[in-house]
């Protein structure tokens, strides 16, 4: 095969992934992974549930792997808010409001990537966590950026801001009703208030 042919079959291999994983993560994310069958993951994709199984071995190795095309998402997603944006307490502000849109307005993947983790158990269980973290670690380098050019004030713990604020932003996706009181920016700006007065520094805020 050519390179060109090469080049073409990865990308519909990778398309094919995609749409598989989307219908599951729709899935899960409505009834949640113990709940949906293969069955049901192979219907959404109207495929048969050998084909399923030819490409994912478990239900366990499909969650594994949508969590890997999540965590591609999310930090697209947050790269994409903050490219040619040279403040750094405005990254922030917008790296906040990317992770909220991506967990109420974007992707189920990363939905599931974040509350689907403790459906699985041993080797699976671990593999899934350290996939998590690595998005988590996204947002530790962020913060240790921010601290290192005395943006964040010397005595804020910047290892408990990130799990207390990533918490605090995840919880958000449990909760929030599109037709209530408070829309995306809403929420997002509050947030924002919250942690710019209680640990930005900057002459003049």
């Amino acid at each position: 095969m050519s390179n060109r042919g090469k080049r073409q079959a990865a990308t519909v291999a990778q398309s094919d992934r995609e749409f598989v994983l989307a219908a599951a993560a729709s899935l899960f994310r409505d009834q949640g992974f113990d709940r949906t069958t293969v069955k049901e993951i192979a219907q959404a994709c109207d495929m048969l549930p050998g084909s399923l199984h030819y490409r994912y071995p478990s239900k366990e190795s499909l969650l594994v792997d949508l969590m890997r095309l999540a965590l591609e998402q999310a930090s697209s997603a947050v790269s994409r808010a903050i490219a040619g944006v040279d403040d750094p307490i405005e990254q922030l502000r917008r790296g906040i409001n990317a992770h909220l849109d991506l967990l109420v307005d974007g992707s189920d993947m990363v939905y599931v990537l974040l509350f689907e983790w403790r459906s699985l158990r041993g080797q699976t269980r671990k593999e899934m966590i350290e996939l998590r973290d690595r998005y988590e670690e996204l947002w530790a380098a962020m913060l240790q950026s921010l601290a290192t050019q005395g943006v964040i004030r010397q005595d804020v713990d910047i290892h408990l801001l990130r799990l207390i604020g990533l918490g605090g932003l995840n919880w958000v996706a449990t909760w929030f009703d599109k037709s209530g009181p408070y829309s995306l920016e809403d929420v997002g700006n509050f947030v924002w208030r919250l942690i710019r007065d209680a640990v930005i520094t900057e002459p003049g805020r």
